[in-house]
């Protein structure tokens, strides 16, 4: 900005007069022409009018989130057209200056016209959110356009502008999870939530979202989770067969239906291991933490009681995952629903059949997470130092980009655990065959089928991370939306 403009911040401190601070902001020449400037960028057809389509595509060369294009023009379309012009897209950005501008008085503390790091801590400490200096200075320093590790009000406002908060409890809560804790969607490692957040019922609603998308996601995915899942069990005694050819005869042994063999259990249990883990979490966390009331704690210890978290999750889930395996695998006829199953194998094989394949399905937790979260975090600070040296933010596709790299680390590491656990859970006594350890199982596997065998159907398992990945991206952002949650 020039120098017109910072001598009109200049000379509107806390303590002067608020009628005259207004009519300052409303009548300033230059802000009416910088206003007319970002118009005549966002009107992409010149046609006078803003449409919501010519905002998201602006707001999405800005580094924000399209979404944000709704708000803008629901609070400025008075006309309720669906379109802005000049007038009402300048008398929201009037109005919203005057918000930003209150804002920024309210973090600036020492009335010095700069925002630095202990105020920006200060401000979360307030609304319940506890961080250290590194990650206020991390919030900072996306701000920060000249280097000085301090915000002045041109930073402020232009780093804003077009981000629809209404209030600090809006901001800091956009920080908290767009600079902070952004690591991946990990359900390892959870993520942070104020006591302000749980009273207002923000947590749950944020889990419902999470297992909305589950569900969708592994729905949309479920023909390629049922073959892998196939290929693990009987890829030894079934050699030559492809993608092409496992889908076609799944469909020729029990039609298209046939392909979603097992998906109801494995959407049916998204809410009882959320629910659990996110319980089991905050108890591990408040062991953790100790006598540290009201401090977050650290990645590592987050991923530490994320882990232990998803193993308690699994420990009392686990006769679903061997119900999802044996429902997967069934052929046509074999049972008439979940309960029929449940009951079949506890005639036939015993309570212990429910638990079969826990040991290595329990280890696996360990080398997925942490090489997951691992890369991820690798790959996130690789890409910020290397394209965003003046932002926090790498945006949506780096993050998902990342995620998705990650994901696929972290299963090739774990995938002959998980294939071991899937054959132990496939283990049926009317085969007539001894019942394998997990020793055994590897042994076996190693003998027989060499190395490759540990990585039967590991193909279609990596075609669906991406699909999978992007579903549940697209079908979280929209239930956060429904729920209220968005930020």
């Amino acid at each position: 900005m020039g120098e017109d403009e910072k001598g009109f911040c200049g000379h509107i401190r806390p303590g002067g007069n608020e009628e005259n601070r207004d009519t300052g902001a409303a009548l300033d020449p230059d802000r009416e022409k910088k206003y007319a400037e970002l118009f005549k960028q966002l009107d992409l057809n010149k046609d006078g009018r803003v449409d919501i389509s010519e905002l998201r595509t602006g707001l999405a060369a800005r580094g924000l989130h399209r979404g944000e294009a709704e708000e803008i023009v629901l609070e400025s379309d008075i006309n309720h057209d669906g379109l802005l012009d000049f007038q009402e897209f300048s008398q929201y950005l009037r109005a919203h200056e005057k918000r930003l501008r209150l804002m920024f008085h309210n973090l600036d503390r020492n009335n010095d016209g700069r925002i630095d790091v202990g105020e920006i801590q200060h401000s979360l400490h307030q609304l319940g959110v506890e961080v250290t200096m590194e990650q206020a200075s991390r919030i900072l320093q996306s701000m920060d356009r000249d280097g000085t590790m301090t915000i002045d009000w041109n930073e402020w406002r232009d780093h804003f502008l077009f981000n629809p908060f209404h209030n600090m409890e809006e901001i800091v809560h956009y920080w908290k999870h767009s600079h902070m804790f952004d690591i991946g969607e990990q359900l390892t490692v959870p993520d942070e939530f104020s006591e302000q957040e749980r009273r207002s019922g923000l947590v749950w609603r944020q889990l419902v979202a999470g297992a909305m998308a589950g569900a969708v996601s592994r729905t949309g995915t479920a023909p390629l989770d049922r073959l892998k899942v196939f290929l693990q069990v009987h890829g030894s005694t079934s050699r030559g067969i492809n993608l092409w050819s496992g889908l076609r005869g799944m469909v020729q042994e029990g039609g298209v239906v046939s392909l979603w063999r097992g998906n109801g259990i494995n959407v049916l249990k998204i809410a009882p291991e959320s629910a659990i883990k996110f319980m089991a979490y905050e108890q591990i966390k408040w062991l953790i933490r100790g006598s540290k009331e009201g401090g977050s704690l650290r990645v590592q210890e987050r991923f530490i009681a994320g882990s232990l978290a998803g193993a308690t999750a699994q420990t009392i889930i686990y006769p679903m995952e061997v119900l999802k395996t044996r429902l997967t695998l069934r052929k046509t006829g074999q049972y008439s629903g979940m309960a029929d199953c449940a009951r079949q194998i506890m005639k036939m094989e015993g309570v212990r059949a429910f638990y079969r394949g826990y040991l290595p399905n329990t280890l696996g937790i360990i080398p997925y997470a942490g090489i997951d979260l691992a890369v991820y975090e690798t790959l996130k600070n690789a890409w910020l130092q290397r394209y965003c040296v003046d932002s926090a933010d790498p945006g949506v596709l780096v993050l998902l980009g990342c995620g998705t790299i990650s994901s696929t680390c972290g299963q090739l590491a774990s995938y002959p655990l998980a294939l071991i656990r899937t054959r132990m859970q496939a283990q049926a006594l009317t085969e007539g065959k001894p019942k394998l350890t997990m020793v055994g199982q590897f042994k076996y596997i190693i003998s027989h089928e060499g190395v490759p065998g540990l990585y039967r159907g590991i193909t279609p398992n990596f075609l669906k991370v991406v699909p999978a990945v992007s579903i549940s991206y697209v079908v979280y952002e929209h239930m956060k939306k429904v729920l209220g949650v968005g930020y």
